[in-house]
């Protein structure tokens, strides 16, 4: 059975790799020319993500590959003294597994444990997909799949050829994203330095392995702002003028926005769609229910759901009529706890009042400051997010993936700061 998935970040080769585990032959397309390293930023992979990771043999290389940021200073606008915070509690309160890395390096894992089993093609696209499995690319003649899985991304180019606009299925939950790369001297090795105002937040980080620093901006908008997704000179202006008089320190970030080699900008975006399924196509990951980047646990999720589905086809012996259903029934309750988490983490994190900004440096200074038991109680009472991926489960279908298998627990992600999901 061929099946073509497009994407080849982070949904795309966990799916590959378990779907040729399960002995279906597969191709990846890819439209970039290469595995994107493109300064990338941070993300968290919490139990769930982590234990499959460890299933695929590559945890060693996460973790090796991890940021190491285990510190946090946090700045509070208009005043002095600053919040020193120990990152290692607020993780092990979440979660009992966590790594921070760099996508593009969890990307370039993924795809070195499929490489020699998955066919994967560089510099293309799909540009049609017809109802008999026939699909057209700008560059390779046309082939037929028996299945297609688009894992491109909240801007999916396969899910707009089947199910139409992205903006049927989008949903604008009030803040924006940035992402720029910086000279390494600016972010100290282990340490997360933020600056946080009523409607903005913005921080700096950085890691052994790096030869930059990375700058992340979140800030609020009561509305959807007009920009071209290809202006590039004038996101940055939008960027400048939302964090303008921050702090002195935001101001050189911002300073250095000409010279940057990499810069990302995005509204934070959920995806609402009835189902991520028609005929012989279905949607992974943030092509199909992007929770909100930076703010939902999108990474883990992706994670999960490239198992979950691979998995479900398996148990269905390839039977996408049986197997994509039974997915989605998997992931629904999932994908609906994320996206009301990431509505309570983009308030956390980008506070909407002088009183918010003051509740988030006081409950950092707390957690910080009690003992690691007392803390972890304390996240997780004060956190639905952990109460609710703490509880997720998965089958096994590795035990058996003809029957009806059991369940085991991955324990999921609460959020964590300003890691980009």
């Amino acid at each position: 059975m061929r099946i073509l998935i497009s994407g080849a970040s982070v949904a795309g080769p966990v799916l590959a790799y378990w779907l040729a585990r399960h002995g279906f032959s597969v191709t990846v397309v890819e439209r970039a020319p290469t595995l994107r390293k493109t300064g990338g930023h941070a993300v968290d992979l919490f139990r769930p993500a982590v234990d499959i990771s460890e299933q695929m043999g590559v945890l060693a290389r996460v973790e090796e590959r991890a940021t190491g940021t285990s510190r946090m200073t946090l700045h509070r606008e208009g005043t002095r003294r600053p919040v020193r915070v120990d990152l290692s509690k607020v993780f092990g309160g979440t979660s009992e597994r966590h790594v921070e890395i760099m996508r593009d390096d969890l990307s370039e894992i993924y795809y070195d444990a499929t490489r020699d089993d998955v066919k994967y093609v560089f510099d293309d696209s799909i540009t049609a997909i017809g109802p008999d499995g026939q699909v057209r690319f700008e560059k390779a003649a046309p082939r037929r799949f028996d299945l297609i899985v688009g894992a491109d991304g909240l801007h999916s180019n396969v899910r707009r050829l089947v199910f139409g606009d992205e903006s049927r299925f989008s949903e604008f939950i009030g803040a924006y994203l940035a992402v720029m790369s910086l000279p390494s001297d600016y972010g100290r090795d282990g340490e997360l330095h933020i600056h946080v105002g009523v409607g903005r937040t913005a921080g700096i980080y950085t890691a052994r392995h790096l030869d930059e620093a990375r700058a992340l901006f979140l800030f609020r908008s009561p509305c959807e702002l007009e920009y071209g997704r290809d202006d590039v000179p004038g996101q940055k202006e939008l960027l400048r003028t939302a964090f303008r008089g921050l702090d002195a320190d935001v101001d050189r970030w911002l300073d250095e926005l000409e010279r940057t080699p990499a810069f990302y900008f995005d509204s934070i975006t959920q995806l609402r769609m009835d189902t991520w399924s028609r005929g012989t196509v279905t949607l992974v990951g943030d092509a199909g229910y992007c929770p909100g980047p930076a703010v939902g646990g999108s990474t883990s999720l992706a994670v999960v759901g490239a198992y979950v589905l691979a998995g479900e086809l398996a148990r269905a012996g390839g039977d996408h009529e049986r197997a994509f259903p039974a997915y989605e029934r998997a992931m629904a309750e999932h994908v609906r706890g994320s996206r009301a988490a990431a509505l309570s983490a983009a308030k956390t994190l980008v506070p909407t009042s002088r009183l918010g900004v003051s509740g988030l440096a006081q409950g950092a200074r707390l957690i910080s400051a009690l003992p690691a038991g007392p803390s972890r109680a304390l996240l997780r009472l004060a956190s639905n997010t952990a109460r609710l991926h703490n509880s997720m489960t998965v089958e096994d279908y590795l035990r058996s993936p003809t029957a009806s298998g059991g369940p085991f627990t991955l324990t999921g992600d609460a959020g964590s700061g300003l890691a980009v999901e």
